[in-house]
């Protein structure tokens, strides 16, 4: 591969140096190459390549932030602007194979000449990856297709875009607009201070395209899913067998812990060790009291998160004999952790409830749950309590809803409308996780049965035990489209129950 690189800085290696990278169709990518602290004149260390989130520049503190304690360890580290985002050319390709997953591989190419970077052979780094969101999926992809990567920890990334940003076809309004908030200014503003010169990368026109008519329409056309599913990673997993640490977050309503256990199933029989934690964080908010920097934080070095990514690295990109932990662990909303020697949890008991009731369809902003990004407890809902489980119990796992209804109404030539079920925690009067999962409805005036998971949780049962809703509206997703009335004749739902703490 022939890769065009020019030194935009005289720095001192202690400093670190700014490059730019062009990459296999002469895009620049914009990167900072930071050697490991202390690292003497002719000795060489392991190289973690740290990506970052959607929209966002790669990191430049050195001292602080994600990278510091990474460089203070002894690793080196480089970080880069992704493709269309920052000072970097191009257009953004969402974490594509073809297209950011072989910038990675002209990235390791300059790692390989670097004098600070240890080899495992020529032109093959020992070199590792990190980052959250953006910066997650891109090393499930980069590790897919180049087997020079050697270990990754990719956090709270995604396994399969239309199941991420439009479950059974519901958009996730409120996700759709922070990510067009987010992505179209970076990815036009800052090309213009490029060191590469000028750059004009833009978003991806279809993704702006598919994602603002879908807020206006409510429906992702068929050739639009098709375009979001061949980003992957989820197809290319079966290429990966290197050492992988998963980090998913339970709060995350953007990318679900089913995300995380989907790219961890797919990577269990692959041969390498692998890991995963779930931790209070990620695409949404924490809010049940528990201290993250303390317990679940991604970069604090006093976190656990942290703890068993810096040993993962040591292990696995150092050969230092320590230990990584667990197989499985999880945080509760008490800020405890748990863990397990591998994944899944055995859930041999189970909670249960059954109801019935009407629910009354009006479209627009009509009383619901939720605050954009996450859901919230509403009175607009049927409600079904739930038997058990008792105290301490963990609800490890997606709960299983099995409905009979009849719908009535119109719904602006939507194949389906949607109604929203969510667990309540009484306890704390919280929806478990934030989560809130859509239904499908038909409002042709016959009978219909559905048998669907909820959203995976993970949740210790509080005093008071959990109640089931389904709710017209939800601000995690589209705005209710329809009028009409759905009569649930029989609403079942069965929580998956690990045992006492």
């Amino acid at each position: 591969m022939l890769v065009g690189l020019a030194s935009l800085a005289a720095v001192t290696p202690a400093q670190g140096r700014d490059v730019v990278v062009h990459s296999f169709d002469g895009t620049p990518i914009v990167a900072h190459f930071f050697p490991a602290a202390g690292l003497k004149e002719g000795h060489r260390a392991p190289t973690l390549l740290m990506g970052s989130g959607w929209g966002s520049d790669g990191e430049t503190d050195r001292q602080g932030g994600t990278i510091g304690p990474y460089i203070h360890h002894g690793f080196n580290v480089l970080t880069w602007d992704p493709r269309g985002f920052g000072k970097s050319g191009g257009t953004v390709e969402i974490d594509s194979p073809k297209y950011e997953g072989r910038d990675v591989s002209a990235l390791i190419d300059y790692v390989a000449r670097q004098r600070e970077a240890r080899l495992d052979g020529p032109g093959d780094p020992l070199v590792g990856m990190n980052g959250p969101s953006y910066g997650g999926t891109i090393q499930l992809v980069a590790a897919a297709i180049d087997h020079r990567i050697d270990v990754i920890a990719p956090t709270i990334a995604w396994h399969n875009l239309p199941s991420s940003l439009f479950p059974r076809g519901a958009i996730k309004a409120g996700w759709d607009l922070i990510l067009v908030g987010l992505g179209v200014p970076t990815s036009t503003l800052e090309g213009v201070l490029s060191p590469a010169g000028i750059q004009t990368g833009n978003q991806s026109r279809q993704f702006y395209d598919s994602t603002i008519n879908g807020l206006a329409t409510g429906q992702i056309p068929p050739d639009d899913r098709r375009w979001f599913a061949r980003h992957g990673p989820g197809f290319l997993l079966d290429q990966i067998h290197i050492p992988t640490l998963i980090v998913q977050g339970t709060v995350d309503t953007l990318f679900t812990l089913d995300q995380g256990s989907r790219n961890y199933r797919s990577l269990r029989g692959n041969g390498a060790p692998l890991k995963m934690m779930w931790y209070c964080g990620g695409h949404g908010a924490c809010l049940t009291g528990n201290d993250s920097n303390a317990s679940g934080s991604l970069q604090g070095e006093g976190g656990l998160v942290f703890k068993r990514k810096l040993a993962w690295f040591d292990r696995y990109l150092k050969g230092r004999r320590v230990a990584t932990g667990p197989g499985f662990e999880w945080i509760d909303e008490n800020g405890d952790w748990h863990h397990a020697p591998r994944y899944p949890v055995p859930t041999p008991g189970r909670a249960s409830g059954q109801g019935s009731g009407q629910l009354p369809l009006e479209p627009g902003e009509n009383p619901g749950s939720g605050v954009l990004i996450f859901a919230t407890p509403t009175a607009n809902s049927v409600q079904v309590p739930i038997d058990g489980p008792p105290a301490g119990s963990h609800v490890l796992g997606p709960p299983r809803l099995r409905l009979t209804y009849t719908a009535t109404g119109e719904s602006q030539d939507l194949e389906s409308t949607y109604v929203y079920a969510q667990l309540v925690d009484e306890s704390r009067n919280l929806v478990v996780n934030n989560q809130a999962t859509p239904i499908p409805i038909k409002l042709d005036g016959q009978e219909h049965q559905i048998s669907l998971p909820m959203v995976r949780v993970a949740s210790v049962t509080g005093d008071s035990g959990y109640t089931l809703q389904i709710t017209p509206q939800t601000s995690v997703y589209d705005l209710q489209r329809a009028t009409g009335l759905v009569d649930f004749g029989s609403i079942r739902v069965s929580l998956p129950v690990a045992g006492a703490r």
